[in-house]
């Protein structure tokens, strides 16, 4: 994932030591996650950066790896950070806290910004005189010059990063959880687009009547279906539902009323279920026990859609 990364770094060293606020060559994206540059509003900034930020999260507002540089100290950080201007509610995990130094430990003084984010690796920025030519050292190897540490180092914290808010998505309380609702109204139609690249388009087809997709949003006189389907071998229909702002007892009561309707005004005896959700829950796990004919299928940050084992 993290694959020509030093180039990208490279670029954006370069480009802090000059005037260039400009950030339009930069990756909006970078993996499952948004990436952004600063350089500075309308002056150069003394600590230029890159963020990479989970969905629901912003610069101002929230926690996600960060590489910090010191232009003064001609130090580069990869950081825990944390947002300074506005508070999250949700942090690092306390191990994070507990075991790394703050950027203000680690330099040993208050420094101008975010002396409050958690240090992951330093590295030390030398300059040749006169040229734009530098290396990037952690100890006595230059970073930029062929060797993977980088790269090790940036996926080793994004990956970490993926399991810290995956955990706290768990938490019904957790602003991630809160915004997972956001992400679901989008899902429905994201799914629809992009049918042929999910696992549900290898095994489903959408259902098209005169011409017509009519599969999302099914009417029916109990309610709309978000997503009705044809299973591609057999021809049975399958009621795809999306858990939304509501308990995994009404999920799943919602999609076995959905199936009754169909078995019973469509006339197909073997309709099955699929509940897509955001985050594992256990409630859900203890209601398909007794549930028959229903799947369920977990949304990654990326929209991407795994099949749910009650074993994970």
């Amino acid at each position: 994932m993290t694959n020509g990364f030093n180039k990208i770094l490279r670029d954006f060293i370069i480009q802090a030591n000059t005037e260039n606020l400009k950030v339009s060559a930069y990756p909006k994206e970078f993996g499952n996650f948004r990436m952004k540059v600063s350089f500075g509003q309308g002056a150069p900034a003394r600590i230029p950066w890159i963020a990479f930020i989970a969905p629901d999260m912003q610069v101002s507002r929230g926690f996600y790896p960060v590489y910090l540089y010191y232009k003064a100290q001609q130090t580069l950080i990869l950081a825990y950070g944390v947002s300074e201007t506005e508070s999250y509610g949700e942090s690092w995990p306390v191990e994070v806290q507990n075991d790394s130094n703050t950027i203000k430990a680690f330099f040993g003084v208050d420094m101008p910004r975010y002396n409050d984010s958690f240090v992951f690796k330093a590295y030390k920025l030398s300059f040749a005189k006169h040229s734009d030519s530098f290396s990037l050292t952690y100890g006595k190897e230059d970073l930029l010059a062929g060797e993977k540490e980088i790269e090790i180092d940036l996926e080793t914290i994004l990956d970490y990063y993926t399991k810290a808010v995956s955990r706290e998505a768990q938490k019904e309380t957790s602003p991630i959880s809160q915004g997972l609702f956001y992400m679901e109204k989008q899902l429905e139609d994201f799914i629809i687009q992009n049918w042929d690249n999910t696992e549900l388009g290898k095994k489903y087809d959408l259902i098209i009547e005169d011409g017509e997709l009519v599969s999302q949003q099914y009417r029916t006189d109990i309610g709309p279906i978000d997503i009705l389907a044809r299973d591609k071998k057999n021809g049975n229909h399958v009621v795809i539902e999306l858990k939304r702002n509501q308990t995994s007892d009404d999920t799943v009561g919602q999609a076995m009323r959905y199936m009754g309707w169909v078995k019973e005004k469509l006339g197909d005896k073997d309709v099955k279920a699929v509940i897509i959700v955001g985050t594992y829950d256990q409630k859900l796990d203890f209601a398909l026990k007794m549930a028959q004919n229903i799947e369920v299928f977990i949304y990654e940050v990326s929209f991407k859609l795994g099949k749910f084992s009650s074993s994970r």
